[in-house]
């Protein structure tokens, strides 16, 4: 039915509460609306025109007439909130149970099998966020050092280390071996956490963050395509989420602008296949730092750029816009919340539009990809009601 299907993941952009979120303490959680009424309203009518304001409302966003476009909201079936969950689940592979999770810090046994590996003694193993920890260990780090390691409420083992004292090139080896003593621990992945600066106060993250995730346990949608011949471009973190598999084009990004860039640059190469392209900004930058204006700031330059992208697109391309996770600067804590997020699906040749519903995975944004391309995966595909 479609070319080429260019499908954008607006990482930790959720629309509200999933039923099962209080028992991750998310109950209240609305990333967006929450967002929009924070800053005293948000016209996105870009979106809005592809129907978002079917699928939620926001203060500020006036309703608009839909010309074309099918929309809905998508549930997470597997379980927990982390990225590389949200991302698979897009693409067929759905968790039975949850990655391992350390809110008390890892145990003794994981912390001497790392420095037996490494031969290097970290600093923190507690659970914080990427800022505090850096005010907190940071200077330390530079007078001994030892890397910072630290936690999350998501599976993840993150490695903070500053770039004079040892480089990324150097963290990542360190990183790679922590993987290696994690791997009988059900980790969902290492991250290396470089950062830059002179004091306490003067702390910051660069863009030389790598994630090492565990590879899926299941051929995704990547794979098969891949398999198949046919192309699979990943923009941003996706070969991170991915730990490379299932791709035939990579293209890392330090910035949402950049992944918008890169995205209508894989346009004039990429002809047919698909385009997966993640923007994390919303999610690294504003969403953990509790960055309202921010957030909100993000939101609308994506917003204003849609029409860029839009205008480049033919009758045999399809554009699908979701989120992994919602990540609520206004809620209590600095981790990713339990959420909803959104489905929009757009095409120059569509000629009406209507709701796709509530979803009860993610994995139908998968399947309705692999129907279009004659291959199977997980979940209902919705391409038939793609009119």
């Amino acid at each position: 039915m479609f070319q080429r299907i260019i499908l954008i993941v607006l990482d930790g952009v959720g629309v509200g509460a999933l039923p099962d979120a209080a028992a991750y303490g998310d109950e209240s959680a609305a990333t967006l609306p929450h967002v929009a009424e924070a800053v005293g309203g948000l016209p996105l009518m870009n979106m809005s025109r592809l129907g978002l304001g079917q699928v939620v409302s926001l203060p500020g966003n006036e309703p608009v007439n839909i010309a074309t476009g099918y929309w809905g909201k998508l549930a997470e079936q597997s379980p927990g909130k982390d990225s590389v969950t949200g991302h698979w689940e897009l693409t067929g592979v759905t968790l039975a149970h949850p990655f391992a999770t350390f809110p008390q810090g890892f145990p003794a046994e994981i912390i001497d099998a790392f420095v037996t590996e490494t031969g290097l003694v970290p600093l923190g193993n507690i659970a914080a966020s990427g800022t505090d920890i850096l005010r907190l260990l940071g200077e330390e780090h530079l007078q001994t050092g030892r890397p910072i390691v630290y936690t999350s409420s998501d599976s993840v083992f993150q490695i903070a280390a500053h770039e004079e004292v040892i480089p990324p090139p150097q963290l990542y080896e360190i990183c790679r071996k922590a993987e290696k003593v994690l791997e009988p621990y059900n980790v969902c992945r290492v991250i290396a956490r470089p950062f830059v600066g002179t004091g306490a106060d003067d702390f910051r993250r660069t863009a030389g963050r790598h994630d090492f995730p565990r590879l899926p346990a299941s051929k995704t949608l990547l794979d098969k395509m891949k398999q198949a011949g046919l192309t699979t471009c990943g923009i941003g973190k996706i070969n991170d989420l991915f730990a490379g598999q299932g791709l035939t084009h990579s293209v890392s990004t330090k910035s949402n602008a950049e992944g918008m860039t890169e995205t209508l640059s894989a346009l004039d190469k990429i002809k047919s296949g698909l385009v997966m392209t993640n923007l994390v900004d919303f999610d690294m930058l504003y969403g953990h730092r509790l960055d309202v204006d921010g957030f909100a700031s993000a939101l609308l330059e994506f917003d204003q750029w849609l029409p860029q992208l839009c205008c480049r697109l033919t009758a045999t391309d399809l554009v699908i816009i979701t989120a992994d996770h919602g990540c609520d600067p206004t809620t209590e804590g600095t981790d990713h919340t339990r959420e909803y997020v959104p489905l929009l699906t757009w095409s120059p040749a569509m000629k009406k539009s209507g709701s796709l519903g509530v979803r009860s995975t993610f994995a139908d944004v998968g399947a309705t990809i692999a129907d279009n391309f004659k291959l199977e995966s997980k979940g209902v595909s919705f391409l038939a009601d793609l009119k």
